[in-house]
C-alpha cells in the first residue's frame, strides 16, 4: 500500500491514500491465475492475442507509418528528438487516426476482453503508438510509470503492449519491477533526454519476453523499462493504452497547489470509447 512505501521510493505529491483495487471476475479472457499475477506483481505476458494473418497486415502498416516517423528525424539537425533518434529508436504515435486498420485493431475482440477484465465495464482508448528500436548502440533507459509522465486518475489504467516481432532480452523486451505498482504513482524526474525516472536500480527485475502477436500487459503504476537491441533486426512493438471512462488528466506544480483537470478523452479523433457497460462500441 501507499504508506508503506520507504523513504527511497517516495510518492507523487499527488498520490495520497491510493489502494489497488484488485480484480474480482468474472473474467472473459484471462485465467484466475493471469488475474492474480497482474494483481501481485503489475503485468501478466499473454502469449497470443492477435491472429497470425491479422498481425502481417498490422506491421505492414505499421512498418509504413514508422518510416514516415524516421524520415522526417533524419531531417532534424542531429537526427534526434529527445529519446526518438533516426535509425536508433522511434515513436510513431496517434496511428489510429491515420490508419483504419489500426483503429479496427484498437477494438479487437481479445484487447477488449483484456480491458473488460482488467479495467471494467466502460473504457476508452488512451494512446497508441509503435515503437521501433533498431540495432543500436548501448544507451540507459530510464524506469518509470507510464502515469509518471501524465498524471491520470483513476491512477489504475492499462498499457498493452503488443509484440510485432519476437520480443527477447537480446532485442530489448519489457523489463518491469514487480509489485511497485500497488503503492500508486511514484515520484519522478526528469533526465535530460531521456525523460521521466522513478528510479535508477529496482529492488527486482521481471523479464517479460513475448511472442509475435502476443503482449505485455502492464499497469499504468509498473515501473518497466526496454533494453537495447543487440541484435541485427528490429524489434517492433505496437502499444495501445486504456483507461476507465471518465478519467481525467492532472496538470500543474505540485508544490503550487491544486491541479488543474481535464478529461482524458478530450481528442475524439483518437481517444474514443471502446467499450461501455462491457459491450464493443462500434467506430
Amino acid at each position: 500500500m501507499a504508506a508503506d512505501t520507504p523513504p527511497d521510493l517516495p510518492l507523487h505529491p499527488w498520490n495520497r491514500g491510493f489502494a489497488w483495487r484488485d480484480r474480482q471476475g468474472p473474467f472473459r479472457r484471462l485465467a484466475g491465475a493471469e488475474v492474480r499475477q497482474f494483481d501481485e506483481k503489475g503485468f501478466v505476458v499473454m502469449p497470443r492475442l492477435v491472429e497470425p494473418e491479422l498481425l502481417a497486415k498490422v506491421v505492414a502498416e505499421t512498418d509504413r507509418l514508422e518510416a514516415q516517423v524516421d524520415a522526417a528525424l533524419k531531417r532534424v539537425d542531429g537526427g534526434r528528438v529527445a529519446i526518438a533518434e533516426a535509425g536508433a529508436i522511434t515513436f510513431a504515435t496517434h496511428l489510429v487516426t491515420r490508419s483504419p486498420r489500426l483503429a479496427a485493431l484498437s477494438r479487437h475482440p481479445a484487447l477488449l476482453d483484456v480491458c473488460a477484465d482488467l479495467i471494467g465495464p466502460d473504457v476508452n482508448l488512451y494512446w497508441d503508438q509503435a515503437v521501433y528500436k533498431k540495432p543500436e548502440k548501448p544507451r540507459r533507459f530510464p524506469w518509470h510509470q507510464d502515469n509518471g509522465y501524465a498524471y491520470v486518475e483513476p491512477q489504475q489504467y492499462l498499457t498493452i503492449w503488443l509484440a510485432l516481432t519476437d520480443a527477447t532480452a537480446e532485442n530489448g523486451c519489457p523489463q518491469v519491477a514487480p509489485g511497485l505498482h500497488r503503492r500508486g504513482t511514484l515520484a519522478h524526474r526528469f533526465v535530460d533526454p531521456l525523460g521521466w525516472e522513478c528510479f535508477a536500480d529496482p529492488p527486482s527485475v521481471a523479464v517479460a519476453e513475448v511472442p509475435a502477436g502476443g503482449a505485455a500487459v502492464f499497469s499504468s503504476l509498473t515501473p518497466h523499462l526496454t533494453g537495447p537491441n543487440t541484435t541485427a533486426a528490429v524489434r517492433k512493438a505496437y502499444i495501445l493504452q486504456y483507461a476507465p471512462a471518465g478519467a481525467q488528466i492532472l496538470r500543474g506544480d505540485p508544490a503550487g497547489g491544486p491541479p488543474a483537470r481535464r478529461e482524458a478523452a478530450d481528442a475524439a479523433e483518437r481517444q474514443y470509447p471502446v467499450l461501455r457497460a462491457g459491450r464493443p462500441v462500434p467506430a
